[in-house]
């Protein structure tokens, strides 16, 4: 991240996708790390302000996102 806040120093940085998740009315994942695809996804919900979730790399089960309660959209999925 150091070489990140160089780069782009006006951008908010978070210790962990937790951290990220709190008080968020949606999450964006954009990714395909092991560190987002092994969350606590009830712990996830329970921070957010609205449990909403865009996966632009589909790592997530759509009926199993929508099980937990999720508003979940899998980009380029049906």
């Amino acid at each position: 991240m150091e070489g990140s806040r160089r780069l782009l120093p006006d951008v908010e940085y978070m210790n962990d996708a937790y951290e990220v998740a709190s008080g968020a009315d949606a999450l964006v994942v954009v990714t395909e790390w092991n560190e987002f695809r092994l969350l606590d996804l009830g712990r996830v919900k329970r921070s957010m302000r609205k449990p909403v979730v865009i996966d632009g790399r589909n790592i997530y089960d759509p009926p199993v996102m929508r099980g937990l309660g999720f508003t979940y959209r899998g980009i380029g999925r049906e």
